[in-house]
């Protein structure tokens, strides 16, 4: 039994390593943006209310079909309806076509209502794409931060482990106490949970990521090919009482709107201007005797009376929805200079984070760990200052991390917040 159990093991070994290894796929940040348009639900969505917008155009821009009637009004139970043919039969043959004349503009007024809608649904969709780009690199750049910080977790529970593997064999030699190793072994088991930690933070990360693009079957294998940004490369001038960030499509889709609710307005105002229907008939009456057929030719002009109602409901259901419409184009225009002056602020402040973390408290806290651990081999300093130095540099290390990450996602979003080009 025990070659047999050994046989097994040394299968199992062999298949473990001839395996294929799941190979991990970095993505630029423009691949992963290409695959999000793929996948984007929201973004089909938004091409079907432009469809349907488009339709509704078609159909505010044309008149009314005419509508063809047939029928008899001779028709006598008495006399029955005779012998012979059709023609001869005792009924009379009525054709009748009346055809609505619209008055007041409406098919104007109706066509600039779908028309300014259809903007609007343009709009809708660029915003849309703007709004899920700014998720979308904001996922991303989750991503590679979740990879930096299982990085340097992983690191620092490597130097841990060597650190209590090096203490526990001082200890035999009587070189170092029993509490000092139990301290490097409590250490090393916290930076191996904070390790295992990360692990699961960079696979949700890798999850969301995913998802957004259409990978979720996948996703454990996607990875982040771009750098972190440097404050240095980038440029963005933002002007506070400036007009660029008007331009904005979530702007212009609500001042489209308004103009659809005055033009909806205006076909509210027309329907009190009557349309009239035109009418024109052809009777054929049947042959009396040894009468002719009587052939007749009749016209007809017919128009609404209003009786009960002058369309005062619709018109004042048009004015609400107007006054809606503005009151909704001054929030969302409040909201867009909010929007990019926070986006602006974060821009600056991570930058600038980033910028002492990077030049002042990262080069000083490498430079305090290497003296703490040089003291600690001489020596010179205890074990308690040898942790408090490597914990302080790795908390530094993990704040730069989420700096960069920080940085890189306010300067997408402060670039996707303004119009195309506004940044330049």
């Amino acid at each position: 039994m025990p070659h047999v159990a050994q046989l097994f093991f040394t299968v199992t070994l062999c298949l473990a390593f001839l395996s294929p290894a799941v190979s991990a796929e970095p993505l630029t940040l423009a691949r992963t943006e290409l695959l999000w348009r793929e996948a984007n639900i929201d973004l089909k969505l938004a091409k079907h209310a432009i469809n349907a917008a488009a339709a509704d155009v078609s159909t505010a821009d044309r008149r009314e079909n005419p509508n063809f009637s047939l029928g008899s009004t001779y028709l006598s139970p008495r006399a029955g309806l005779g012998s012979g043919g059709l023609r001869s039969k005792n009924a009379d043959s009525v054709l009748r076509l009346e055809q609505l004349v619209e008055r007041g503009n409406k098919r104007e007024h109706r066509t600039q209502t779908a028309e300014a809608r259809l903007a609007a649904a343009r709009l809708d969709a660029e915003d849309a794409e703007r709004a899920g780009l700014i998720q979308l690199h904001q996922a991303y750049w989750d991503l590679k931060l979740a990879f930096e910080r299982e990085r340097l977790t992983e690191a620092t529970a490597q130097l841990s482990r060597e650190a209590t593997v090096a203490a526990e064999k001082r200890l035999k030699v009587g070189d170092i106490a029993a509490a000092d190793v139990s301290k490097l072994r409590v250490d090393a088991l916290r930076s191996e949970n904070d390790a295992r930690t990360a692990l699961g933070e960079r696979r949700k990360s890798q999850l969301a990521l995913g998802v957004l693009i259409g990978r979720n079957q996948d996703a454990e294998i996607l990875s982040c090919a771009d750098a972190w940004p440097r404050t240095s490369e980038f440029s963005v001038k933002i002007v506070g009482s400036g007009t660029q960030w008007e331009n904005r499509a979530d702007i212009r889709a609500s001042a489209a709107r308004v103009v659809a609710a005055e033009s909806a307005l205006e076909v509210a105002r027309s329907l009190g201007k009557r349309d009239i229907t035109v009418g024109v008939q052809f009777e054929h009456y049947p042959t009396v005797g040894d009468a002719a057929p009587n052939n007749t030719w009749g016209f007809s002009v017919g128009f609404p009376l209003f009786a009960s109602h002058a369309y005062e409901g619709e018109l004042l259901r048009a004015a609400a929805e107007l006054e809606q419409s503005r009151d909704q184009a001054d929030r969302t225009r409040a909201m867009a200079r909010v929007e990019v002056m926070r986006a602006a602020n974060d821009f600056q402040s991570s930058g600038e984070r980033l910028k002492r973390l990077e030049t002042l408290l990262l080069p000083e806290a490498e430079r305090v760990s290497a003296a703490a651990e040089f003291a600690y081999v001489k020596g010179a300093t205890g074990l308690l200052d040898l942790l408090d130095a490597r914990r302080t540099l790795r908390q530094i290390q993990q704040d730069a991390v989420t700096a960069k990450s920080d940085f890189a996602k306010a300067l997408s979003a402060m670039r996707l917040q303004l119009p195309s080009g506004a940044d330049k």
